[in-house]
């Protein structure tokens, strides 16, 4: 298969699976995990009712708080923090808490308040918490039903709520919990990207090359993330980490809400950014081997890396919705008017450099549909309880600066080194 067409079926796919995790229309679904847990209904059950000792066990509430003149309300206070870096908050109702003739207790909970999250986000929110009497102990089952766009959330919570659940057994049966989940620890993201580059070796042929173009652009993505990442942390993200994902890439996770519109534009830019400093130095790289004997074993390497740096970054700066280039445009730029005066500047910078490094028009056009086809994509928005922070006219026209300039290298960079492997 050509490269190009490699390129063009790898972005086809990572459309659609990107269709189906953040926007499919998965409707109104019902979770539901279940454990067994050899140890009395009585006692299971006063420990994972909502008034009962969670924080003995539970991953991640720390604090259990019935509120005050209201017996059916109960706040708990979460280890996640919220955007001032405090313990987030939310209050459920507990509704039709019940036990039955053959010892099994059962309660229905919603959220009618959340220090972090706009109460929108929590409509059509329920949860059902139920422990039966088995012989053996009893069996703990968590059922959580809402309405899902996108399968990537609803397999988000699924995981929450096993690892909830395996919290509760270790406790029982005496066992520390691990404090991380087991998509996130070091060991599996490391097999992720391993697997994340074997599978995209075929796009680019089994052979040599294709693997050094596929340990290429997985080692890009990583250093995209790692972008993110640094920005996060300077932002004061502690526990900011990265997730890969097969096909897709990674996703760089903050430690908390964002507070400003300022951050947002930042970490955002930064994938690129960072980046963006690589291309001088690679650049500065090539010219100095071309002196040396036998130089095109060195040569062809380092243009191929700075092809899919540059290429992988100046497609993610695309104004799109899902994008880094719409969220930073997004943030910089209030008047609609000159969003979308610059969100079509920014799409001609890129058309043109496909133009310039010799894509035919029919594969720009094509190219420009998938992007438009994901710039439509829409997720169940998580708007924030109260407006970010604005930012100020000079945030605004530093991140402005900063966004072109990343556009501008990495444009320089597919440039200059198509224009030397093909040239």
């Amino acid at each position: 298969m050509a490269t190009h067409q490699a390129a063009a079926f790898l972005l086809a796919v990572n459309l659609g699976l990107l269709w189906l995790l953040m926007a499919a229309p998965l409707g109104r679904r019902t979770l539901r995990v279940r454990q067994t847990v050899r140890e009395r209904a009585e006692d299971v059950w006063n420990i994972t009712r909502p008034a009962g000792d969670l924080t003995a066990w539970h991953p991640s509430v720390i604090e259990v708080t019935p509120v005050e003149g209201h017996p059916d309300l109960v706040e708990f206070a979460f280890r996640h923090p919220d955007r001032h870096g405090r313990p987030s908050r939310r209050t459920m109702a507990v509704d039709r808490a019940s036990m039955t003739a053959g010892g099994s207790y059962s309660c229905e909970l919603r959220v009618v308040a959340d220090s972090t999250l706009d109460q929108n986000f929590w409509e059509g929110f329920s949860e059902r918490r139920t422990v039966e009497r088995l012989p053996t102990g009893s069996l703990v089952t968590i059922e959580q039903t809402d309405t899902y766009r996108g399968l990537a959330f609803y397999l988000f919570r699924f995981f929450v709520l096993r690892r909830e659940l395996t919290a509760l057994r270790d406790h029982v049966e005496g066992r520390q919990s691990s404090a991380i989940g087991h998509l996130e620890h070091p060991l599996w993201q490391t097999l992720l990207v391993v697997l994340s580059t074997l599978l995209l070796w075929p796009f680019f042929g089994f052979d040599s090359a294709g693997l050094m173009m596929s340990v290429f652009l997985t080692l890009v993505i990583v250093l995209h993330e790692l972008g993110h990442m640094i920005a996060y942390r300077a932002f004061g993200h502690p526990s900011a980490r990265m997730i890969f994902v097969p096909l897709l890439g990674g996703i760089a996770v903050g430690g908390r809400p964002y507070n400003t519109l300022f951050e947002v534009a930042t970490c955002a830019l930064m994938g690129a950014g960072v980046s963006a400093f690589l291309v001088p130095v690679l650049v500065a790289a090539h010219e100095a081997v071309l002196g040396l004997p036998h130089a095109a074993g060195t040569e062809a390497p380092i243009l191929i890396f700075l092809v899919i740096l540059g290429a992988f970054n100046l497609l993610n700066l695309l104004p799109t919705y899902r994008f880094d280039g719409g969220q930073v445009l997004r943030q910089v730029f209030e008047n609609q008017t000159l969003l979308a005066l610059a969100s079509f500047g920014v799409t001609g910078v890129v058309l043109w450099t496909g133009w310039r490094i010799g894509l035919s028009p029919v594969t720009l056009i094509v190219g420009l549909c998938l992007f438009t086809l994901l710039s439509l994509i829409r997720t169940k928005g998580a708007k924030p309880r109260d407006e970010l922070v604005a930012m100020t006219p000079a945030e605004r026209l530093m991140t402005g600066f900063g966004y072109y300039a990343a556009l501008a290298m990495h444009a320089y960079a597919v440039i200059y080194a198509c224009g030397r492997l093909f040239g």
